[in-house]
């Protein structure tokens, strides 16, 4: 029997797997809005980005499992640890030429995920951190209950056995949305218009008395906030916190949402996000190789071919403007 979602027919339809994929994209959503802060609109190549979200991730744990704090209260906590670590980075480092502050942001990000794969009594070392030694207590037991609650309200609208990761997709893109609101409306204040400025001409803000290096630097850490949200995201939707969970891929798969979206314009962003991911996970309908390593390759290759063609024939990306790319050379 056809299931009806809302009266909209689902037969040969995966609900449950392209949830998933929603809920992915929402996370990278996120993750791709603080990239789109700092390269497209301050100039900085942040390759960071992973890293801040294992901080924010394995802060928020490490507060609710092993110290016994509300999760609703190790939200912001995490949040400004991440933002502390993002000042730590940035301080040193944004002095540096952009190449170099590019591989001072990695190797941040690379040390955080070393050490939360070394550091057995604090993060779980390579098993990860999910519930205390007893199970009494998961970081996600607050998160479950208003996930039930919410599958509960679907239920109620006529939806028979709502997939268990509609909540979280429901809240990754409140969250996404409302970020893209609240970052255009900060790039159209005069703040927003001094980090184009710094983007734009670093030795001419200077020169008209901005301290470029403080506005590069709040950037930084507002990004880190940002990617505390996509860190907590991403540990919810996996119920696992797990060092290869922060491998710099995930920030190169947020530059790629960035390149199909556009730089200079975060309306791009979700729409990339949503495009990259149907791409990626769409394709695994290629069953060409018995393989599923080979699969897998097929999959990250189809999706490297459609950005490099993205790159070659509209390199400002889908909503991006050719003249964003040429402000900064």
């Amino acid at each position: 029997m056809d299931t009806l979602v809302l009266g909209i027919s689902t037969s040969g339809f995966n609900l449950s797997f392209w949830v998933g994929v929603g809920v992915i994209a929402g996370i990278y959503a996120i993750v791709a809005l603080g990239l789109q802060l700092n390269v497209g609109f301050t100039g900085m190549d942040n390759f960071g980005m992973a890293g801040f979200m294992a901080v924010g991730a394995y802060t928020m744990a490490i507060l609710t499992v092993d110290h016994d704090i509300s999760f609703w209260l190790s939200l912001p906590l995490s949040m400004l640890v991440t933002m502390g670590f993002g000042l730590l980075v940035g301080l040193p480092s944004l002095r540096l030429r952009s190449d170099y502050f590019a591989i001072a942001t990695i190797a941040s990000a690379e040390l955080i995920r070393l050490v939360a794969q070394n550091a057995q009594g604090l993060t779980g070392g390579n098993q990860g951190i999910f519930c205390s030694d007893d199970f009494s207590r998961c970081y996600d037991d607050a998160w479950v209950k208003v996930s039930d609650t919410i599958n509960g309200w679907f239920v109620d609208l006529g939806m028979s056995d709502p997939p268990s990761a509609l909540p979280l997709l429901v809240v990754a893109w409140i969250i996404a949305i409302l970020l893209t609101v609240a970052l255009v409306r900060i790039q159209s204040t005069p703040w927003g218009r001094v980090l184009r400025a710094v983007r734009e001409d670093e030795d001419a803000a200077r020169a008209l008395g901005k301290n470029t290096v403080g506005y590069k630097l709040q950037s930084l850490v507002i990004a880190s906030a940002i990617a505390a949200l996509a860190g907590w995201l991403l540990a919810l939707n996996l119920a696992t916190i797990h060092p290869t969970d922060y491998e710099p891929i995930v920030t190169f798969f947020g530059y790629s949402v960035l390149v199909l979206g556009g730089l200079a314009n975060y309306w791009g962003v979700p729409l990339g996000a949503i495009f990259f991911w149907v791409l990626v996970e769409g394709t695994r309908t290629l069953e060409i190789f018995e393989s599923e390593s080979q699969q897998v390759a097929l999959r990250l290759f189809v999706a490297g071919a459609v950005l490099i063609l993205v790159m070659v024939f509209r390199p400002q990306g889908a909503f991006g403007k050719r003249e964003e790319m040429m402000l900064g050379d």
